[in-house]
């Protein structure tokens, strides 16, 4: 198994370039690291688009199967192995929202009122659980933006590759998604 990452056509060197040969040659072990290194991130972004423990899991699982069983057709140079399996978390994502249908009905249930008076600080469950909202209300695209800046930490030329968008569409995504999340929690 190579130990170091190397280098491809393009010269970007990739992070996970030492379980690449591993998981070309079958290697479960490669996978069980691919995995121990990547999982969490995975999951965390497949949640913050789907706010659904279950359905996270899911995708986690359908992102490592889909690495797992491409793996023999990996080449080096045309994105990062993260990057790629990022773009698949979205897809699948994408896919699952979707397929999700808005359930209407004629009598809307009360809402319980769970905010703190103004002079009591929020917990920070409760300000990600404000957050959590927010994002819900945000567009597909919008939400996928924000989780892979903030959440993920991509830059934004790697943002732009895993949305299959140019760099100035996504930046102007964030832009969008930043306003449109200032406005919804301002209302809150």
């Amino acid at each position: 198994m190579l130990t170091t990452p190397s280098i491809n056509s393009i010269g970007v060197s990739d992070p996970d370039a030492d379980l690449i040969f591993g998981l070309k040659a079958g290697d479960e072990k490669a996978l069980s690291g691919l995995m121990e290194r990547h999982m969490s991130s995975i999951h965390k972004m497949a949640f913050y688009m789907l706010g659904d423990e279950m359905a996270a899991e899911d995708v986690t699982q359908t992102v490592f199967l889909k690495t797992w069983e491409n793996a023999r057709n990996w080449e080096a140079g045309q994105a990062k192995l993260l990057t790629w399996m990022r773009r698949v978390t979205r897809n699948a994502c994408l896919d699952i929202l979707k397929k999700k249908k808005p359930i209407y009905t004629d009598t809307v249930p009360d809402v319980e009122d769970i905010s703190n008076s103004p002079f009591e600080a929020l917990s920070e469950n409760e300000q990600s659980a404000y957050v959590g909202a927010a994002l819900s209300q945000l567009t597909e695209n919008q939400r996928m933006a924000l989780t892979l800046s903030y959440y993920q930490g991509v830059s934004q030329k790697e943002g732009a590759t895993i949305m299959d968008i140019s760099e100035s569409a996504y930046e102007s995504l964030l832009v969008r998604a930043r306003k449109a999340l200032k406005v919804i929690l301002a209302d809150k």
